[in-house]
């Protein structure tokens, strides 16, 4: 049969079943059995009938859209993010609509409801550090709008976050770095006043001081999880008098900048200095040597979250409340070495 002669009726007549439980199927309700809904698909795929998006939308009363706000400098860790939605978004049949904003505007809050108003979506998903406003997750509820965030600690209830465990990933970076004989270590940080930067550093200075090895004040700098602020931390540890012999930046970004300011002071990494990184990013295996990381599941946490907002939208509340919280997990390659 035709593909674009094919319509609900033909789908409902031979599978036995009146339209209202095609669209049903459709829409992904749960009030369909699993025999019936079966059988029901297997007619839509030999069929090959597709619904029309704008009577599918109408039907279900919804969009079928869903809405990604965030302010990142870290393209990489937005193109995972969006690798991971779009994922689930395909399975479910939604689309994407991506809003770039500047989380120091004193319109935000408004901007960002207007934006899921105005565009009518289903529901939106928040990255850090916007994630970490609670402002904005209160005026996304009082105006009625699914939301779901992405953090580094527990800022919601359940059914409105992902977490990933930050902290114990970093500390064990640095017992893998105390490990390998280092003991004076420098760490550039992220940006002040966001909750990721928070939980990493103190993950990192916990395992330290728990192994006997106070963080010096001389070891510490503070970037802006960007290439050029790990380039410029880089070059401020390695000309302290005493340098560090290993650094771990907290992302993935700072970490290469900080391996090519090594390079540029005439330092061979890892024979000179150890470098380690935070995110396993594709520069991770780009940069030689191939970089020391904390792989976060970023993709993975993405996935977790649409599904989590698709859950909540459809009504299905055991679900959507699920607690999540993904683990990082420690990537040894080339980038660090053991002090002869």
């Amino acid at each position: 049969m035709n593909n674009k002669k094919t319509t609900i009726n033909d789908v409902a007549r031979l599978s036995g079943v009146s339209k209202r439980t095609v669209s049903r199927v459709i829409n992904n309700s749960t009030k369909v059995g699993k025999a019936t809904r079966e059988k029901i698909q297997s007619i839509i795929n030999e069929l090959n009938y597709s619904p029309n998006a704008q009577a599918r939308g109408l039907a279900a009363r919804r969009s079928y859209l869903l809405g990604l706000i965030y302010d990142n400098p870290d393209a990489l860790y937005i193109n995972d993010v969006q690798r991971g939605v779009l994922s689930v978004c395909r399975e479910f049949g939604y689309e994407l609509v991506v809003h770039p904003c500047d989380m120091k505007s004193d319109r935000l809050n408004e901007e960002a409801v207007q934006f899921a108003t105005r565009s009518k979506l289903d529901g939106v998903i928040i990255l850090p550090p916007i994630s970490e406003n609670n402002d904005l997750a209160g005026v996304l509820a009082q105006a009625g709008v699914n939301y779901v965030r992405l953090a580094a600690m527990a800022l919601d209830s359940t059914d409105h976050v992902v977490i990933s465990n930050e902290r114990s990933a970093a500390a064990a970076m640095a017992e893998y770095l105390l490990e390998l004989g280092h003991r004076r270590i420098g760490y550039i940080a992220g940006p002040r006043g966001m909750k990721s930067t928070r939980e990493r550093l103190e993950g990192f200075c916990d395992a330290l001081e728990k192994h006997g090895c106070k963080p010096a004040r001389d070891m510490l700098a503070r970037g802006a999880y960007t290439y050029e602020s790990g380039v410029d931390c880089a070059k401020t540890l390695l000309s302290n008098p005493a340098p560090p012999t290993a650094i771990f930046a907290s992302n993935d970004e700072m970490a290469v900048g900080a391996i090519n300011a090594a390079r540029e002071m005439g330092l061979r990494v890892p024979k000179d200095v150890s470098i380690a990184g935070f995110d396993d990013s594709i520069l991770a295996t780009r940069i030689t040597p191939t970089l020391t990381t904390i792989r976060r599941p970023v993709k993975e946490m993405a996935q977790l979250a649409t599904s989590k907002l698709i859950a909540s939208i459809d009504g299905r509340v055991d679900d959507a409340r699920v607690g999540i919280m993904v683990d990082a997990r420690l990537v040894m390659r080339n980038s660090t070495r053991r002090i002869l």
